[in-house]
């Protein structure tokens, strides 16, 4: 089977330095360098799609544009791209929800993914009007989860449950094809959900020894309830033509963090509630020191971003070599990103993916 590789928008800004933002660390000013226009947007999409990525994942929170809105004006500039549309259960109706993922189906010809997000942090929850906690939010999105699912299936849906409640509900036009859903975390309660609903469970870039016992942790869940997910990765990239290149970039993007940004933004991260937040600020300790924590995987990016902070660094091979590392541990589909997103997309694209196609792990969609 080949493997999926999706890229990133970067619907807070970009800049050839590293833009922060997400569980509740502040964005910074590089997101204006380039503003997230759909002019620039669009750049973006039509760039991976013309490289041969699958689809491009949005964020979600207040740091960012919405996603729905910003991903739907770019179907209409893009022709076989598909849209990873990051959402938040609880934000809106489940019943809207589905209806939402319907005529997007019908509108962009079958190219909406969801990547379901419980919401990490319970003070941008709050600014939203929710106010459960986070074990609360994971069991109401299992609850979302549950009726979406059915109302895909064209069910008539009933459920009352603990926190969602819907009556007489259903579609009148389904989906065609359903959705994929994403979803990650790395907590107890995230897991259980994931087991139950994911079609992909989606980790951020830790080493591979940790990714192992991840996909080894879900696959054992998911299997008591007869499911068998794929597993994807969120990385960033900096591939070049020779190791001194990329690493003279990380070099670079280390040398354009401000000591003062990283100590205020790991401050803030270090009140995430977030399991898989926690595992990022892990692998660094917040020391700009002995950023490589496994050969060619890269901890920087991290010290001034929430969620996702490490980097795949090296020559094309390299970057190829450790592609396949993680394949051989069960992962298939890879999200990645880089800055700026537009430039460094070509790089991993006419860089990496013709050795990827060569070996025969890797087919243009």
């Amino acid at each position: 089977m080949s493997l999926a590789f999706h890229w990133f928008l970067p619907t807070n800004g970009d800049s050839r330095h590293v833009v922060g933002g997400g569980h509740g660390s502040t964005p910074g000013a590089a997101g204006s360098d380039r503003p997230p226009s759909i002019a620039y947007l669009g750049q973006v999409a039509r760039s991976a799609e013309q490289l041969g990525f699958e689809a491009v994942l949005t964020p979600t929170g207040a740091w960012c544009e919405d996603a729905w809105l910003t991903t739907a004006m770019l179907t209409q500039v893009t022709e076989r791209l598909k849209y990873l549309v990051a959402f938040r259960p609880g934000q809106v109706s489940p019943t809207l929800s589905a209806q939402m993922a319907a005529t997007y189906q019908r509108q962009s010809g079958g190219r909406l993914l969801l990547n379901v997000v419980t919401g990490g942090e319970s003070a941008e929850q709050r600014a939203y009007g929710d106010f459960l906690d986070k074990n609360a939010r994971y069991a109401r999105a299992g609850e979302f989860l549950d009726i979406s699912r059915r109302l895909w299936a064209g069910e008539t849906v009933d459920h009352h449950g603990p926190h969602l409640r819907v009556e007489r509900a259903k579609l009148n036009r389904l989906p065609d094809p359903v959705p994929a859903v994403y979803f990650g975390g790395s907590s107890a309660a995230a897991g259980e959900v994931a087991a139950r609903h994911a079609d992909v469970y989606l980790t951020w870039g830790e080493p591979p020894a940790q990714v192992a016992e991840k996909i080894a942790w879900i696959r054992r869940l998911a299997a008591a309830h007869g499911r068998a997910p794929r597993f994807g990765i969120r990385l960033h990239v900096i591939a070049r033509d020779t190791s001194a290149q990329a690493w003279a970039e990380a070099d670079r993007l280390l040398a354009g963090m401000d000591p003062y940004r990283i100590r205020e933004t790991q401050r803030a991260l270090a009140r995430s509630e977030s399991e898989g937040q926690r595992r990022m600020l892990e692998l660094h300790g917040g020391s700009a020191e002995r950023l490589e924590i496994h050969p060619g995987l890269w901890a920087g990016i991290g010290l001034i971003r929430g969620g996702a902070g490490t980097a795949m660094v090296g020559s094309h091979r390299e970057v190829a070599a450790l592609v396949e590392e993680y394949h051989a541990l069960g992962i298939e589909e890879f999200i990645l990103s880089g800055m700026p997103h537009l430039e460094e997309a070509y790089w991993f694209g006419e860089g990496v993916l013709p050795l990827l196609a060569e070996r025969k792990l890797w087919q243009r969609p």
